[in-house]
């Protein structure tokens, strides 16, 4: 048993991390100092389509000269930042500059339209924005100035490398060092320090407000369950405005002095490969899509990727099989699996260095270090039995403060107990590691049968046709719902039959798991954090 597993505590589904590593008492800024005092030499960070690569001391004095502009600039304790932009050194400034001077950085996500825009900037009360021109097709300058009169707080927008961009950092003259040190004395841990989105796949999205407590500790830990330490080399083509890159990437990274390597501005299968063998990375972060991109890469085996011993897989519920590919044909023996959500900063649960495969491969893996879970009955709200399947609740250091100025929806997910209800269906083994069955929203209830999509997807994955695939549950007149499986076949020229599907299953699963339709497609609907988008599949196919 290794120091921080959680001893079994009866038969009910609760257990939680302990460990013999204390949390992290710093604010973000603090924590930088510390790791610039120990490897002002070594490199922070690397933009590898640019070029461009910044040692620990020269990330520290870059951080200090926008923050410095950004208090030139009027920005207060407590102000509202604003980042629209894909991956780029920038990004990663304005995280650690923001956190400096007390501002509260909003993560807003680059896909959104004007509208979407609006609605961040004004219910935030984005005060000042920084952002890319554009990029692909969006002309992010025009949308700012098509939105500006309905977003009353925000006094300037500057964009990254354009001359308003070089007006900001002219400012930092104005501000001594002495200036924002006194800045940073007044911050505490507890302040909020960041403003994280959700996907908002119904309504409009919510404010996830994150301290530095909750993102400093959370990407802590997650670095340390992996071994991260001042010689690793993190490759990150996952968003910085979600979690996974600017917690799981960024923050893991510098409170362990390692580096982070920006691939791209956003993910590209050859691209992130070609980054990882060119600048010998130890790690590679990916959702599922992105992995089984990269190994269906046409020349795959003609990657060097030996450097690498780790990464994380998270984001969305990672194959079986895809995990077994990543650990056997990416040298990432150590690969992890973490699982959480934007709420609790992101991760809750994580597999181990010496998990072995069927724990890597089957399971979210365990509790944290101090942080507690449990599974719930979804209507009563009692601790069910380990075993059964249920809502998965999470509580500790990484819960948010709450929603940004919504109490009622704060109310809706976190409990009397500070426990946070996830929405994921889960079951809690008797190991105490941790299985996601699938959303309670996207449960399949079939004829009175519950089919939980994860399982029938699992199976799926073993069909030698089948390169991807979602379930999800359509109307149906007789059952209330059926079954149908989106593919994406290995070969597009034969791609698998519903007989072909059918006939594979029959053996293996229960005849109301059995899918009765199958739609053939090229690509699935995607958010931009990489999770496909169930509801507009179910949208897309139903009637």
């Amino acid at each position: 048993m290794t120091p921080d597993t959680a001893l079994p505590t009866g038969g009910d589904s609760y257990t939680h991390g302990t460990g013999t590593t204390a949390l992290l008492g710093d604010t973000i800024g603090g924590n930088l100092d510390r790791a610039i005092a120990a490897f002002p030499e070594r490199e922070a960070l690397v933009d590898v389509s640019s070029g461009r690569r910044w040692t620990y001391g020269e990330f520290g004095d870059d951080v200090g000269e926008l923050a410095r502009a950004l208090m030139a600039r009027g920005v207060a304790k407590g102000d509202r930042v604003g980042i629209w932009a894909v991956n780029c050194p920038e990004w990663m400034l304005t995280q650690y500059a923001t956190a400096r001077i007390g501002a509260i950085m909003v993560n807003i996500n680059p896909a959104y339209r004007a509208h979407e825009l609006e609605y961040v900037l004004r219910q935030s009360g984005v005060s000042l924005l920084i952002a890319t021109p554009t990029h692909r097709t969006s002309d992010y300058r025009a949308m700012v100035e098509q939105v500006r009169g309905g977003c009353p707080e925000l006094r300037a927008a500057h964009y990254i490398g354009d001359e308003s961009w070089h007006e900001l950092l002219s400012a930092a003259t104005e501000v001594t060092s002495d200036q924002l040190r006194a800045r940073e004395a007044e911050l505490s841990c507890d302040d909020a320090i960041n403003l994280q989105y959700t996907s908002g796949t119904t309504g409009f999205p919510k404010g996830a407000t994150l301290s530095h407590h909750n993102i400093l500790n959370n990407g802590y830990f997650v670095g340390e369950t992996v071994g991260y330490t001042e010689q690793d080399r993190i490759c990150v083509p996952v968003p910085f405005y979600h979690c996974f890159g600017m917690v799981m990437g960024n923050l893991a990274a510098t409170s362990h002095g390692a580096c982070i390597v920006i691939p791209a501005g956003s993910f590209d299968a050859d691209t992130t490969l070609r980054a990882v063998q060119q600048e010998r990375c130890t790690s590679l972060y990916g959702v599922p899509t992105m992995f089984i991109a990269e190994l269906n890469l046409p020349g795959f085996a003609a990657y060097d990727l030996s450097s690498l011993r780790t990464g994380i897989m998270a984001g969305s519920p990672c194959p079986v099989e895809v995990m077994k590919r990543v650990v056997a044909e990416m040298n990432m023996a150590e690969v992890s699996i973490c699982y959480g959500m934007t709420e609790t900063s992101p991760v809750s649960t994580q597999t181990r260095r010496d998990d072995d495969l069927e724990r890597r491969t089957g399971t979210a893996g365990r509790a944290l270090p101090h942080i507690e879970v449990k599974v719930v009955d979804p209507v009563s709200g009692v601790t069910v039995p380990r075993g059964e399947a249920g809502e998965l609740c999470t509580r500790g250091y990484s819960v948010m403060l709450g929603y940004w100025n919504d109490p009622e929806r704060t109310a809706e997910v976190i409990d009397a107990g500070r426990w946070m209800h996830t929405g994921d269906l889960a079951v809690i083994r008797e190991d105490g590691y941790v299985q996601i069955v699938g959303r309670i929203k996207d449960m399949i209830i079939r004829g009175g049968e519950n089919v939980y999509p994860r399982e029938v997807e699992e199976f799926l994955y073993t069909h030698p046709k089948i390169a991807d695939v979602q379930v999800v549950g359509i109307a149906d007149e007789r059952y209330g719902e059926e079954i149908l499986a989106c593919v994406i076949p290995r070969d597009p020229a034969r791609p698998p039959t519903l007989e072909d599907i059918t006939s594979y299953c029959r053996e293996q699963l229960a005849h109301f798991k059995i899918p009765r339709r199958v739609e053939i497609m090229d690509a699935f609907p995607m958010t931009v954090s990489g999770k496909v988008r169930k509801i507009e599949l179910r949208e897309r196919f139903s009637g």
